[in-house]
């Protein structure tokens, strides 16, 4: 099968949207990514998927904490922005969690200190112990068939 394929079949699968952050020379740092996942209770791990072709695989292969934070609905075009999908037009809304930045009104923002690396193929999958978290009620913004889609929760 050739590449188009087998990424218009993995875009069958919804997925939230997150964006994982880091700080480089005190400045954030961050990329829009659906490869996100929880992985153990006990300790609290979760896993990203980083293409090595990001303008933040280096940076990421060499700090040592990282944030993630969950978009709610409102948050698409911050989406988009750290996709490079479309120009800042305005102050991005960063704070921090435990000195690592993430995206402010997310519906979950997590600080993580890395654990592991793990090359697979063109990625490196980084395995982070959550440090802390933030939650709050809301609407996630979805991606499936490559659009940005809304889900109402009940």
């Amino acid at each position: 099968m050739d590449n188009r394929t087998f990424r218009d079949a993995m875009g069958k699968f919804a997925t939230g949207i997150t964006i994982v952050s880091t700080e480089v020379a005190g400045e954030m740092k961050g990329m829009t990514v659906n490869a996100f996942m929880s992985v153990s209770l006990e300790p609290h791990l979760i896993a990203v998927s980083i293409d090595e072709k990001a303008s933040l695989y280096d940076v990421l292969q060499e700090n040592d904490t990282f944030g993630v934070s969950v978009l709610a609905e409102e948050q698409k075009e911050v989406s988009m922005v750290f996709a490079k999908q479309i120009a800042k037009e305005k102050p991005l809304p960063i704070t921090t969690l435990k000195d690592v930045p993430v995206v402010d009104g997310a519906l979950v923002t997590l600080a993580c200190k890395v654990v592991e690396k793990v090359k697979a193929g063109d990625h490196v999958i980084l395995i982070g112990e959550v440090e802390d978290l933030v939650q709050r009620d809301g609407d996630p913004v979805l991606y499936y068939g490559g659009s940005y889609r809304e889900i109402k929760a009940t």
